[in-house]
């Protein structure tokens, strides 16, 4: 239906959708080409009280970012759309420059665009094979000939996983099929002086648009009514199906047209001349595959695209510059082809599309989890033992991870709130565990890679920005692109002279590790993701060092055998485990790698010991919020590819009297005047705490936004993480951050690091 819209969930995809949308505003200029493009507007109904708190949700995210959108009443909303019937509608969200497009008028555009600046394209000219040569350029072997590129895109749609699988890649990709109806000419709309916005009736899960005199409207069916193309995944895509559709089948829609009559009641006096279905193809949570794969050279992937035509213009533009630059140009991790592995099977894709689809316009919420497909292969060793310990499992990168432990009393399960909910209350009362007496916690999640060889550690100080540590230490480093910006963090433990031992978070493993193997070229290194082979269990809290010389039956954990940022093999209770002494909590901690098959003993003995102490379990979310207590940054929060590593103050973690990739860049910043300033906040909240994202107001003007926060339970205060520009930058400044439609006040206070 060619819908173009700025409004997106995530933040990071609004600055696609944005592009896009800037695109389509001068193609026709610069071309010459009619487009198609109608701005009429769009507005998502709100029609439960729950949707008005999703927009305020969205609305408090709105302020910082570029396009414009507010929140509209029901008699807004009529004047917009005249044709609405407002029984039920509370509110609307509204963006003036949304609208739809013409695909084909959009395509023929950009086709001779790319002629004007030197491009050739070649029609009907199916690829038979892709092939590296020795130089990395790629041979494109065609029924016409073979060509030769430098770099090569897979930008192939539904058939984006034939591509890939010349390359070896088994993309998680499969297309399913979507459904609209076209009316005949309706009355109502011969009067009216503009079109109307394109509506979007959440709660009955169909988009309503104008077209000329007449309707299209679009449902989403559910989960189990809607069809996925299991035969193309299968046999592949039927040779030559191209502009073909399918069969349609209005039964499968038919409840959806019913609301839609409902709410506008020129539909329902309408006819339906023609119900159009065709493919779209998803990856299995509706977010595209864009960017690099490890390994592979030169191959790029832009494929996925469940939201369609929107992200054509920004996905391209996002592409040309890292492809030019060698870098991305924003954070957009969440698309990275890197997130998927061996774990999203065939059946977990078919379940997790069919949900990503038939919940499309469900309410999104902070910390929302989606169950289908779950659990996949990739468990912990700990997994059933923390089940039993009341763990509350969120997802990462395949992983179930425990969020939080629901104890007797506790209201268990995921109870999705915009404010405190179930959870509130056991995530104090781990953060107590840790503060006062000791955590126990699983990281099995990180990802984990080796890094040895003869040029091992002059590889690992080149491309990372922080001293290279002895042998038995460890630190924390950075990776920092060319132009200066931080493309990474890992713990570093340097385990012997060339033998290094590196861990990250869950979701960048495979992102942090391609940029590792990008850059060691010409280095005598081996490289291996040992995710897998690893699990990981923490431990932190006051008690800790005593709780493992209990143990151990030694002195091995006293702080003069085993100090902070140290690393070394112990043995407890007859189990090998790798030990490094670091923790992301504020208090003592360290993390213990052992294999998968000794992971559930050593939990078993640690509990057991630190009984008397008052161990206990500890979660995700307790230790995210432990983390912003402390004052400690995190990567895809305080920074990001967005960042450059003054601005987010990880100064004390750049060695500057070495060279490493980035160096002059982030000089260049350190002595130049910044546009903003990482800042510590407390804030005065009530039944609800900044999770990063929401925009900080000084009087009537926007002046920055959160990065992540939480609640700190011994001081009675919300804190959170923010960038302000540097004249508000002195603590006591007082703002307010908004919360869900409501701006409560902040205080900046002391960094709890410095």
């Amino acid at each position: 239906a060619g819908l173009t819209t700025y409004f997106h969930p995530g933040i990071n995809l609004k600055k696609v959708h944005l592009d896009s949308i800037n695109l389509f505003n001068k193609l026709e200029e610069e071309t010459g080409q009619d487009v198609g493009f109608h701005k009429p507007g769009s507005i998502r109904l709100a029609t439960t009280p729950a949707r008005v708190d999703e927009i305020r949700y969205q609305m408090s995210r709105q302020g910082w970012n570029k396009a414009p959108q507010w929140m509209i009443t029901p008699d807004e909303i009529k004047e917009l759309c005249p044709v609405i019937n407002l029984d039920s509608v509370l509110a609307g969200l509204y963006n003036p420059n949304d609208g739809h497009i013409d695909p084909y008028s959009l395509t023929q555009a950009l086709a001779i665009g790319a002629r004007q600046h030197g491009a050739e394209i070649y029609v009907n000219t199916p690829v038979t094979n892709l092939k590296q040569r020795s130089d990395n350029r790629w041979e494109v072997h065609t029924d016409q000939g073979t060509l030769v590129a430098k770099h090569i895109i897979n930008a192939a749609g539904f058939y984006g996983r034939h591509i890939g699988k010349m390359v070896g890649l088994d993309l998680p990709l499969v297309a399913i099929h979507h459904q609209y109806c076209v009316t005949g000419s309706i009355p109502e709309f011969k009067n009216f002086k503009r079109e109307i916005p394109v509506m979007r009736d959440l709660e009955g899960s169909y988009y309503f648009r104008q077209e000329k005199d007449a309707l299209v409207v679009g449902p989403y069916e559910g989960p189990h009514k809607m069809l996925v193309c299991e035969d193309w995944y299968d046999q592949g895509v039927p040779p030559n199906f191209g502009k073909e559709l399918f069969e349609s089948d209005i039964d499968r829609i038919v409840d959806h047209l019913n609301v839609a009559m409902n709410r506008f009641p020129a539909f329902a006096n309408a006819d339906i001349q023609r119900v159009i279905s065709g493919p779209i193809t998803f990856a299995p949570e509706n977010l595209p595959i864009i960017g690099p794969t490890p390994r592979l050279k030169n191959y790029w992937n832009a494929v996925g695209f469940g939201y369609g035509i929107i992200h054509s213009g920004g996905a391209g533009r996002y592409l040309a510059d890292w492809i030019i630059d060698g870098e991305p140009p924003y954070d957009l991790m969440e698309t990275d082809a890197a997130r998927f592995d061996t774990w999203t099977t065939r059946d977990y894709l078919f379940t997790k599309v069919r949900e990503s689809y038939g919940l499309n316009n469900l309410i999104m919420y902070p910390k929302e989890e989606r169950v289908a497909g779950r659990p996949t292969s990739r468990l912990s060793g700990l997994y059933s033992r923390l089940s039993e310990c009341g763990a509350v499992n969120g997802f990462r990168t395949g992983w179930e991870v425990p969020n939080w432990f629901c104890l007797p009393g506790d209201r268990a399960g995921y109870e999705p709130s915009y404010t405190r909910t179930n959870w509130f209350g056991p995530v104090g009362r781990e953060c107590n565990f840790i503060l006062n007496k000791a955590g126990l916690f699983d990281l099995s999640s990180y990802g984990k890679a080796t890094v040895k060889g003869k040029d091992a550690a002059k590889f690992i100080s080149t491309v990372f920005a922080n001293a290279l540590s002895e042998v038995g230490h460890v630190n924390v480093s950075h990776l920092i692109t060319p132009k200066g910006r931080v493309y990474g963090e890992y713990e570093v433990s340097r385990l012997e002279e060339n033998h290094f031992f590196l861990t990250c978070g869950a979701a960048p493993e495979k992102h942090h590790l391609r940029w590792l193997i990008q850059n060691s070229e010409g280095y005598d290194v081996e490289i291996q993701n040992v995710t897998e082979e690893w699990n990981c269990l923490g431990i932190a809290g006051p008690k800790a060092r005593q709780i493992l010389s209990k143990a151990t039956g030694g002195s091995h954990f006293s702080e003069a055998s085993f100090p902070n940022l140290t690393c070394q093999m112990v043995s407890i209770n007859g189990i090998e485990v790798g030990a490094v002494a670091i923790s992301y909590t504020g208090q003592t901690g360290w993390e213990l790698y052992v294999s998968p098959k000794d992971v559930e003993a050593l939990h078993d003995h640690l509990l057991e010991v630190g009984g008397e102490s008052g161990i206990g379990h500890v979660g995700g979310y307790a230790l995210g919020n432990l983390r912003v207590q402390a004052g400690i940054r995190g990567f895809g929060a305080e920074f990001t590819i967005n960042n450059n590593p003054i601005e987010a103050g990880l100064e004390r973690y750049i060695d500057f009297n070495k060279d490493f990739i980035g160096k002059d860049a982030v000089l260049k910043a350190k002595n130049s005047s910044a546009s903003r300033q990482l800042v510590y906040l407390n804030v005065d909240t009530f039944n609800v705490e900044p999770e990063g994202n929401e925009s900080i107001w000084l009087k009537d003007s926007v002046v920055g936004y959160t990065t992540s926060g939480g609640f700190n339970y011994e001081s009675k205060k919300g804190i959170a993480f923010a960038y302000l520009p540097p004249d508000l930058c002195k603590e006591g400044t007082e703002v307010e951050i908004d919360l869900v439609g409501r701006k409560y006040k902040a205080q900046i206070v002391a960094d709890p690091l410095r």
